[in-house]
Parts: structure tokens; sequence; C-alpha cells
């Protein structure tokens, strides 16, 4: 059996999601959120994923748990269950010795997300799943014919999707339109992209809803960081005295967040149990990379209930995992620009260049 899996993950932002840098900034926006060093495009980091998840497979299997416990009492059985609570014990740093993890091999949160011994002590166990940083796929923009979900070249690559000759600074199109069109405040050519029907169904194989996939916009990888940053939620907010129920003197403050349907891709590596021992016990809670990545599905109700990242009493963070899988086959397409305009790229009108 092979060392590990892959398992690809889409995922469907149903809320805005702000995942903050932790610190506020002097500049357009107070709390931004967590940005690719290298392309500067917004992402969700794969340790914010493994801590979300982690905490939603314990609570997952608490629940589980508390109900074994209610059968039993109402059949009037012992019940045949674990002590110790799953949630919060599993769940947390693990460093509280009351409340710390159970590391024991029979258990599936400490096994699929691995356990702490303490500051300077020694046993510690990493873990079977691995989770990448879920980097943007597919981002809504606002223009004169409506939404239009906007990636690149580089985005459709982590799908196993090349696309060539999206070279101009255009917006390549599934079916010709006017001649120009804006994406927020950037005016661009259209080009008409014929393969696009194969990205589509690619699209369409991973869960991507239709009215998404009838909406798709291509552009250079050289735009598509511009796009995006010009184009997220911010929103402007401030601190409420809790004695008077009035705004504070001089608390306004305003953050950012990737907008309501954008398309998230990670990836979940699960590795093979057999290779692994802890305390010199074989692992029992799973047998394969197959049990790791489904122990990891669990969570994905809770995500799309309960969320990601902050602000989520403010209406933020729900994401919706559409597919779950291992990644299928690479594919091949190459766009042929047919419009006879010169590419060009200019502010539209009405529209503000930062």
């Amino acid at each position: 059996m092979a060392s590990f899996e892959r398992f690809l993950q889409i995922g469907l932002a149903l809320d805005p999601i702000h995942v903050g840098t932790g610190s506020a900034r002097i500049g357009r926006v107070d709390l931004t959120i967590v940005r690719d060093p290298v392309t500067n495009i917004p992402k969700i980091p794969g340790s914010s994923l493994a801590g979300v998840y982690r905490t939603y497979v314990a609570m997952h299997q608490e629940e589980n748990r508390q109900q074994q416990i209610q059968q039993a009492s109402q059949a009037g059985q012992q019940p045949q269950v674990r002590e110790k609570p799953y949630y919060p014990d599993c769940a947390g740093l693990g460093l509280d010795d009351n409340r710390g993890h159970c590391r024991k091999p029979d258990c599936p949160v400490c096994t699929v997300f691995g356990f702490a011994r303490g500051a300077g002590q020694e046993g510690g166990f990493a873990g079977l799943a691995a989770f990448t940083d879920a980097h943007m796929l597919l981002f809504p923009v606002p223009t004169r014919q409506g939404p239009m979900w906007v990636t690149s070249p580089m985005a459709l690559e982590m799908i196993g999707v090349t696309v060539n000759g999206v070279d101009d600074e255009a917006v390549y199109l599934a079916e010709g339109q006017e001649n120009k069109l804006n994406l927020g405040w950037l005016l661009l050519e259209t080009r008409k992209c014929e393969q696009m029907e194969a990205i589509k169904n690619h699209l369409a194989n991973l869960g991507v809803p239709d009215y998404i996939q009838d909406r798709l916009a291509l552009v250079p990888d050289r735009l598509f960081a511009h796009i995006v940053n010009s184009n997220l939620e911010v929103r402007t907010l401030v601190s409420i005295n809790p004695e008077t129920g009035a705004a504070e003197d001089r608390a306004l403050f305003s953050y950012e967040a990737l907008p309501r349907g954008t398309v998230l891709v990670w990836e979940i590596i699960a590795k093979n149990p057999q290779h692994f021992r802890i305390n010199g016990q074989i692992i029992t809670a799973v047998s394969s990379p197959k049990d790791v990545h489904e122990k990891a599905e669990q969570a994905h109700n809770y995500l799309k209930h309960l969320g990601i990242g902050g602000m989520g009493t403010r209406g933020m963070g729900r994401l919706e995992v559409l597919y779950s899988d291992q990644p299928s086959d690479s594919q091949s397409a190459q766009c042929t620009p047919t419009a006879s305009n010169q590419p060009s790229a200019s502010t539209s009108q009405g529209g503000e260049q930062p």
C-alpha cells in the first residue's frame, strides 16, 4: 500500500470569510486577511484548516459517544465507550493535565490530527492528515453583465487543468459578447476561449454549481491578483459602549474578507497508518489513508454551518465542501482568441483605479 494518498477538496464560501493576519496595519483596511507572499492573492492557511477540522471531528466523535451512552442507559445496559471525552479534551492544545489529549492509538482525533505532550516533553505525534493552504480557484467579480467568476491558468493548474494561450490583457469567455467587459474597475477587451467547455466540464465533475460554470471568465495570471484584491469585501464597524449602547468615540475600524461565492481548493494528504506506531502500539483508529480521509470528512457538515475564521457572530465563515475525493487526471486546454481588437486595459467609466 502507498505511503500516502492525496485527496482534493473544493469549497464554496456561503458567507464572507475572514482569516486575519492577527494584527492591524495603517492603510485602506485596518484588519487584513492572509495572503500568499509570492502572488499576493488571499488564502486560508493550512494551519487554520487543520485546527478547525480537528475541533469539528472531535465534536462529531463526542456526539456519537454521548449518543451511545444515552442508548445504553435507555436499554439499562453499561455503555461500552471510553470515559474520556473527545471534545473538548482531544480537540484542544493538549497541554492541560486534566483536559489534555488522550494520546491513544484507538482515538480517531489524536491519531488523525496528532497530539502534544507539553513544552519540552518528548513523545508527541504529528498526525496522519496534512493540510495544504486553501487557494483561490474562482473569484466572483461584479460586472455590468452581472457577476462573473474569474480564474487564471495558474489557479486551474491546482485542479489538474492546463490552459495555454491566455496571454493578452483581455478577459476570455465561452461566448462572444460585447467588445469590452469590466471586472470591477478594470475594463478589458474580450476574447472567446474555444476550449471553455472542457474547463466547465472539469469543474462540473468537481461539483461546481451550474450558475458559476455559466459565468466563467479567464484572465492572465498577472491580472488575477489585481482583480481579486480590488474586489474583496470590506466592512466598516464601530465598537459599542455597553453602558450607553452608543458608539465608542474613535473606535471605528474596517476589515476585509473573501466575498460570498468564492471557490477555494486545497488538499488533504493522508498518510498510511500502517507505517506508524504510537508508544510502540499499532494504530487501530484507522487502517488506511482512505480511512484517515473519511475521518477528516466528518468535519465538512460542521464547516457548512459553523464556519471557519473570525467574525462568525457577524455573518461570516460558512464554507460548503463541494468535492472531496482523489484528484482526477490532468487535462489540457488551448484558448484561442478570436476577437480582432488589439488587447488593452483601461479604467472603466465611473470606476476608480486604486
